[in-house]
């Protein structure tokens, strides 16, 4: 008798709960979960990385050892590295996971635990229960192996980015004291430059400002040069019929940067003419005449400082720059002259390091 008593309380309580989950499996409305769902998203340089799962928790369970939980070596099934719905990664761009390429695009993920060690699948079929009907011959786009290390305990799953670089970043899956890690970085340069050619296209084809942005960013890569240099001339020319057009000293200094670097001799000259006869706020100005400086072009730094000085007199780095072009031209004392005034006007925080050229170049020691 206490045998068929127990058969039946135990049937009575499963159709309890399939009832309970058919009941919440027929509606929308928004109920708390015991797994709730959570979205991560990261960015990585350009590439966008979004991570959705339901975070289960622990429960005073040994979820690691519990095939009940978290099922081992694929079987019955893989594991959805959450609850209820796959897991799903997102990436904007083309990765490589663990050094292998993943094109860009929505996967569903799924582990399959050995021990300590554990096989990670990137799934095309994105849109799944759990890992049940997973087909790993055709479904999974690429998988990679890594192992798990120790971490601080975690009674809810999540997923942690760190130790990020620009060019990479680590997704942690953490739940308990184990963390399962595995590397996403991008090709940095080929990325961006994707995505630069790409928005320049749209809104921002009309501000001269996103193509100086474009453009200096290759220059702080020394990548995608050539095209950089077309970037910056249309931030000065503008599009179709020249609209947009806005010629400044902030996007000649991109332009001629990127011609010294691409060894344009000529081109770099006229442009430097035509910076000098561009007027512009004295901070511009200063720009300019640091390049002409590094780039050895006393006499031009000095003429663009002095038509600065008059229109910004007084200004303490345009007489910086004024003193440091006429030492470079073989002008000590009108270089001690002006250094020493600038020196007069420049504010506490850069006072030492104008002191020292000053210094410098009375010592007939100062270099660039």
């Amino acid at each position: 008798m206490t045998k068929i008593f127990y058969t039946i309380l135990i049937a009575f309580t499963f159709i309890l709960n399939v009832d309970a989950q058919r009941s919440n499996a027929f509606h929308t409305l928004n109920m708390p979960s015991g797994s709730p769902e959570v979205i991560e998203m990261q960015k990585l340089g350009v590439t966008k990385i979004e991570i959705s799962y339901h975070s289960p928790a622990l429960r005073n369970r040994e979820v690691w050892n519990n095939p009940n939980v978290i099922p081992q070596n694929g079987s019955p099934i893989a594991w959805r590295a959450g609850a209820n719905m796959n897991t799903t990664i997102s990436f904007s761009t083309p990765v490589f996971i663990e050094g292998e390429a993943l094109k860009a695009g929505t996967y569903g993920f799924h582990v399959i635990p050995n021990g300590n060690e554990f096989k990670l699948l990137f799934a095309h079929n994105n849109d799944q229960w759990g890992s049940y009907y997973l087909d790993i011959d055709k479904d999974v786009t690429l998988s990679v192996d890594v192992t798990g290390v120790p971490c601080q305990k975690s009674e809810q799953l999540d997923y942690e980015f760190i130790n990020r670089t620009e060019n990479s970043v680590v997704i942690g899956l953490e739940w308990g004291e184990k963390r399962i890690p595995f590397t996403v970085s991008v090709d940095l340069n080929t990325s961006v430059v994707e995505s630069l050619r790409s928005e320049l296209r749209g809104i921002n084809t009309y501000h001269w400002q996103a193509w100086d942005a474009a453009a200096n960013w290759c220059l702080s890569k020394n990548t995608n040069l050539e095209e950089a240099l077309t970037w910056a001339e249309r931030s000065i020319n503008g599009g179709y019929n020249g609209f947009g057009a806005n010629k400044n000293l902030t996007n000649l200094t991109t332009k001629a940067r990127l011609q010294q670097k691409l060894n344009k001799t000529e081109a770099l000259e006229q442009t430097i003419a035509e910076a000098i006869s561009t007027i512009g706020p004295a901070y511009d100005i200063n720009t300019f005449c640091m390049f002409l400086l590094r780039n050895k072009n006393f006499k031009e730094a000095l003429e663009l400082s002095e038509i600065g000085l008059k229109n910004n007199p007084n200004t303490w780095y345009l007489m910086l720059n004024h003193g440091v072009a006429n030492y470079f031209l073989g002008k000590k004392k009108s270089a001690v002259k002006m250094l020493t005034k600038s020196l007069e006007n420049t504010p506490k925080a850069y006072q030492k390091y104008v002191d020292k050229v000053l210094k410098d170049v009375k010592n007939d020691s100062y270099n660039m």
